[in-house]
This record gives structure tokens, sequence and C-alpha cells, in this order.
């Protein structure tokens, strides 16, 4: 069962969700409704981000890192001696570098970074954040937190495998907390090169039932 079991917007069943990634268009960025998205097994891109039309996504084919599939080259074990990984000590920062460091990251606005920051400030949402000997802000990733489960937003770098140092942190803590589901949304060429694989949909969604309500 979903942790989450209600929102003010009527989200269709899955067992009428479209043969396509977007499952529904419209509703709001607050609290309960992104909770309830997430826990369902779909979250909120823009359709068109001039109109600010909400697409609720869930793909049928889903990016997941297996827990103990990360691949960890040699350069992300030197780039890993050399940085600070920190949690939730500059969540807006780092969703700011994911909105202006990386060209898919043009999705998140003013609107997601508020909503998100909210969902941070009531402890659902975390971030990571990767640190040079200088004391900056190199790199980092966002997600949303559900008991054994973590959907991963996005990431940014600004130096060499700055967010992969940020994500092998994260699965180390993941790890350590007995977590069971870490969804990348999709699989990217990138993504695919440290470990990530495809599930279906509907395996997904089984996956994400069991991590949420343990």
């Amino acid at each position: 069962m979903a942790f989450f079991e209600t929102t003010d917007w009527s989200f269709p069943d899955i067992d009428s969700w479209p043969d396509d990634d977007v499952i529904a268009v419209g509703a709001d960025l607050a609290p309960d409704t992104l909770l309830y998205a997430y826990s369902h097994g779909f979250f909120p891109m823009y359709l068109d981000k001039k109109s600010r039309l909400l697409g609720w996504w869930s793909p049928l084919q889903r990016g997941v890192l297996p827990l103990h599939g990360l691949v960890i080259s040699r350069s992300m074990r030197q780039s890993a001696r050399k940085y600070t990984t920190t949690f939730n000590t500059a969540f807006r920062d780092v969703m700011i570098g994911c909105s202006t460091q990386r060209e898919d990251g043009n999705w998140i606005t003013e609107d997601f970074i508020a909503a998100y920051c909210e969902l941070n400030k009531l402890g659902w949402a975390h971030s990571v954040e990767t640190w040079d000997s200088e004391g900056n802000l190199v790199g980092g990733l966002y997600g949303i937190r559900i008991h054994r489960f973590f959907a991963g937003e996005s990431m940014f770098h600004r130096k060499t495998d700055a967010s992969k140092v940020a994500l092998m942190s994260l699965v180390e803590a993941m790890k350590a907390a007995d977590m069971a589901l870490l969804d990348t949304q999709w699989q990217t060429e990138h993504l695919a090169t440290l470990g990530v694989v495809e599930v279906p949909r509907l395996e997904y969604l089984r996956l994400l039932s069991s991590a949420v309500a343990s």
C-alpha cells in the first residue's frame, strides 16, 4: 500500500494510466500533492515551461540504481578523497545549481524551488552537497525520501566528478539506513555508466509499494 492515500486532485487510477510516460496534466506543487505523487509512482515536470502546465510523469521504463550496483571508477575514488560531502546544509543552493548548471535542469523554476524547499523544511526533501578544499559548493543532488525509497530529482557539478561523489555518499547513506529503492526517473547514457538500469513501470510500482510501506 502507498503511504499517502489522499490528495485534493483526481489523479487517474493505475489501471487507467495511458501507455505513455505522462499519466496526468494539471494540479499543483503543494506538499500533499507531491508526496501523494511520489508514493504512487509519478512526479511533476512542466510540459510547457512558458504556460507552466504541469505534467505528471511515470516512465514506461523507469531508471533505477541498485544500491549494490553503483559503478565506482578509479577517478571517482580519487575525487572522493579531495571533496567533502554533507547532507541538507545547502538545499536551495543545490536546486539552483541543478537549474542553472545543467541543460536538462531548465524545468526547475522558482515555483519548483519554493515547493521542494518547503518539503525540505518538512523533512521530506533532502540534498547532498559536495564541497572543494576551499569550501566552495562544487556539486550535489537532491530528491525526496519516503521511508525506504529515495526519488532522485537532479544533480549538478562544477568540478570533475563532484555530482558522482554526491551520489556515492547518497548510496552509502541509503545502505546504512537499510533503504531499498533509488529512483533516477530515466536511464540516460551517463546514468547507465554509473549502474542505472531500466525497470518496466509495473515492476517499478511493485518495488515502490514495498519501499514506501516499510
